[in-house]
């Protein structure tokens, strides 16, 4: 009885991996072999920079809010502090985006905080 193999699905499995890889540079998007490294490889990139991506923005975000407090006279963690001292709850997002596009309500909440 000859050997059965299971061209169709052998097929599309490589078929899936190299359009995956389409965009990739020599090799990587032609060779099966190389491109399934590749897109291994990017996956696990693509997995770790999901996490990343979430820490950068929230860094940038306090560094926003410094910066906008620190022209009105108090720092990020005192300003923190007080708005949960004042129980308002405003993610960091939120205010960084009030501090960059409308600065001078930032300053009225900076202001109302503080005195």
């Amino acid at each position: 009885m000859p050997r059965a193999t299971n061209n169709v699905a052998a097929r599309q499995r490589r078929k899936k991996i190299l359009s995956a890889a389409k965009g990739y540079r020599l090799g990587k998007s032609r060779l099966y072999k190389t491109a399934k490294d590749q897109v291994e490889k990017s996956l696990q990139y693509a997995y770790r920079d999901r996490r990343t991506k979430k820490r950068n923005f929230r860094k940038l975000w306090i560094t926003r809010i410094n910066a906008a407090c620190r022209q009105y006279g108090t720092t990020y963690s005192a300003f923190i502090n007080k708005l949960n001292d004042k129980k308002i709850e405003m993610n960091r997002k939120v205010l960084a985006d009030l501090a960059v596009r409308d600065p001078q309500a930032f300053e009225k909440l900076v202001k109302d905080i503080n005195g």
